[in-house]
């Protein structure tokens, strides 16, 4: 994404140290301090304009929430959408968020292992040639490194509107033995999904009609525990759904 400087922008953003981390190392296997409580921690690699962070930290008070990009002007844009979303609740900064300036590439100097509940991967590059296919957000390298820094309730959530992206996602997955669920290839087939938050991505293209992609991969061992009940439930339901005559004797 190309962004036009500005100046200032590095100013306004070290004035927020109650919201924006610039130096995200010294917090690895410490986020819990920094936001003083010991809640889930919920990211999102690749926030963008922070809208949909921002949204769902209002949302889920519960949760703390870090969004993460590279780039100063986004971290900025990202600062002023928190800010704003959280104003209706009489909070001028939001008290579960933290915008974190820092390359994904080295995600694992930042969180100690097992110390996040959740990633979110919304409408992340495609990197569509396939020499550069080791830049997507879901190569096997980068699955290695979200694997490290989830905990036992740990969960992947990816939305793209690329097919080429979903398709390459869709292996590296199934290629480190994933288990997947709720998988999408029309999000919002049958009108917007109001249940969940959508990104600026999101909501431009499916205004235009086009196909979102969704899934979410389950990682943790707990998470796997509660799905797995979950789907025997759910067979179990089904099975005392019929009528007697075509139950197996």
């Amino acid at each position: 994404m190309r962004l036009r400087g500005r100046k200032g922008i590095r100013e306004e953003i070290e004035s927020q140290p109650e919201l924006v981390v610039l130096d995200p190392a010294p917090y690895r296997g410490r986020w819990r301090e920094r936001f003083g409580n010991d809640r889930p921690i919920h990211v999102e690699l690749g926030m963008g304009k922070g809208k949909f962070i921002s949204e769902m930290s209002v949302r889920n008070p519960e949760i703390n929430y870090i969004g993460i990009d590279m780039f100063d002007e986004l971290i900025r844009r990202a600062a002023v959408k928190a800010r704003a979303a959280w104003a209706p609740q009489g909070a001028e900064t939001p008290p579960n968020l933290a915008l974190v300036r820092a390359n994904i590439e080295y995600l694992e100097t930042f969180f100690a292992p097992g110390e996040i509940e959740r990633i979110y991967l919304n409408f992340s590059d495609p990197w569509p040639k396939k020499k550069h296919a080791k830049r997507r957000l879901t190569h096997p390298r980068f699955l290695r490194k979200y694997l490290d820094i989830l905990n036992e309730n740990g969960e992947i959530h990816f939305k793209t509107d690329s097919r080429l992206l979903f398709e390459f996602s869709l292996n590296s997955f199934c290629d480190m033995e994933i288990t997947l669920r709720n998988i999408s290839l029309d999000l919002h087939r049958d009108g917007l999904r109001e249940d969940l938050v959508m990104t600026e991505y999101e909501t431009k293209f499916a205004e235009q009609g086009m196909p979102i992609y969704r899934l979410e991969a389950v990682v943790g061992e707990a998470a796997l525990r509660r799905h797995r009940e979950a789907k025997e439930a759910e067979l179990a339901g089904i099975r005392d759904a019929r009528p007697a005559s075509s139950r197996p004797m």
